[in-house]
């Protein structure tokens, strides 16, 4: 058969990778690098993801994929630390020790937060899909540690959908980072970035299928029985980007999925300024929901200097100079001299990735619907909170669906 891949990020190279010593297949991506979100700069000499990027314990998808890859060696156990930023305080919320004295809920509170979190993975998920996080926490926790404690969370990562999210996407969420010791959060990294990971799996996909850089799909059509991708003939299409996109260049007519756009501004810096905590929620309103310190979680010695992520979300258009406004912004609240700077870089993407509404299980594709196979973070296997697993698993299973069925529609 002969495939149209549509995307050259996780999900689609994981597709390739799985078709293309046995098709003729073609992945189109309409930048000038594979990668998609899980894309890198390069600074100097070495990559630094676009956007922060780790893995989980229970992974296992990406685990075989790496070791069939060569690069089992290059992963590597680190601790992730968090804490929360309120009242201009930083509030590390790690050890017991340092949980008990956080002041902005009470013993009672965190009693009941930490008993959430022990149950968290025996949550049906399915029945969590029509109550909206607000409702479900407000239930089970209690107004206070909604308004206190979750509610700066949701507005900084959901903004004004904040209050259509379902409980089954916290719940999910709080599943997936409940690796934790007695001073942080068990997380994995590759060394060199993940960067090692798409370089492998371009050349290995790319062995055997042709790989269209700048290449965006501007036309789809069905003629005689066969598809038209830019005028090509293919037998069948695998689309890793968001259904709605294709709507307008002949895709089928799916329901649109809730999406949200990302803003990451990355900056080299002289010094850490975030007493050594990886992962900073801000409570404090701002231009940017949380301060990812890179160089907190992984070996500042890699690299040259400190490397923090300003991590913003948007729906509709990113607002003008946004980067700009996070920068400055960073300044003022950490003290921090433009002198002291080295380097930044901004990586936009106005559909990062779905926004888990209540009712958004209903509105998931298949990975066949409508003559086409869909694969990306709107999958089954990336709901009720999306992942590289998660994606990996979206190429495999679109893969393996379109080879059952011969490339029908």
């Amino acid at each position: 058969m002969k495939v149209c891949i549509v995307g050259g990020g996780l999900a689609g190279l994981a597709a390739a990778l799985r078709l293309g010593s046995r098709h003729e297949v073609d992945i189109y991506e309409k930048r000038g690098h594979l990668g998609g979100c899980l894309s890198s700069h390069r600074v100097d000499d070495f990559w630094i993801e676009q956007f922060y990027h780790h893995c989980f314990a229970e992974d296992r998808q990406l685990f075989s994929l790496l070791s069939e890859l060569g690069l089992e060696d290059r992963l590597e156990w680190l601790k992730g630390t968090t804490g929360y930023f309120a009242g201009k305080t930083i509030y590390p919320l790690n050890t017991p020790a340092e949980i008990l004295r956080y002041p902005l809920l009470s013993l009672t509170d965190k009693a009941k937060l930490a008993l959430l979190t022990l149950r968290s993975s025996g949550w049906d998920t399915d029945t969590l899909d029509t109550i909206t996080a607000e409702e479900f926490i407000i239930r089970e926790l209690g107004t206070r540690t909604y308004e206190s404690f979750f509610e700066p969370l949701m507005r900084s990562k959901f903004g004004d959908l904040r209050n259509q999210v379902s409980a089954a996407w916290l719940i999910g969420r709080i599943a997936i980072r409940s690796n934790r010791g007695l001073s942080g959060e068990r997380l994995g990294y590759l060394k060199g970035g993940f960067q090692v990971l798409v370089d492998a799996l371009a050349e290995a996909a790319g062995r055997d299928c042709t790989v269209r850089l700048h290449d965006p799909v501007t036309g789809i059509s069905r003629e005689s029985g066969e598809w038209r991708v830019n005028g090509r003939r293919y037998d069948a299409i695998i689309s890793t980007i968001p259904p709605q996109a294709l709507r307008h260049i002949g895709g089928p007519d799916l329901p649109p999925l809730p999406y949200q756009g990302a803003a990451c501004l990355a900056l080299g810096l002289d010094d850490q300024v975030t007493n050594g905590i990886y992962w900073l929620n801000m409570k404090d309103p701002g231009p940017y929901g949380a301060v990812i310190t890179h160089t907190n979680f992984v070996p500042v010695e890699r690299y040259d200097g400190h490397i923090v992520y300003l991590a913003s979300y948007f729906t509709g258009d990113l607002p003008a100079r946004a980067d700009a406004v996070m920068r400055d912004h960073f300044c003022r609240t950490f003290g921090i001299r433009d002198s002291s700077i080295r380097w930044e870089r901004m990586a936009v993407e106005p559909l990062a990735g779905p926004v888990f509404t209540t009712g958004y299980r209903k509105l998931i594709p298949a990975y066949q619907a409508k003559g086409f196979y869909w694969a990306g973070m709107f999958s089954p296997s990336n709901y009720p909170e999306r992942s590289m697993e998660g994606s990996i698993a979206a190429g495999y299973a679109a893969a393996a669906e379109l080879e059952r069925a011969g490339g029908e529609p």
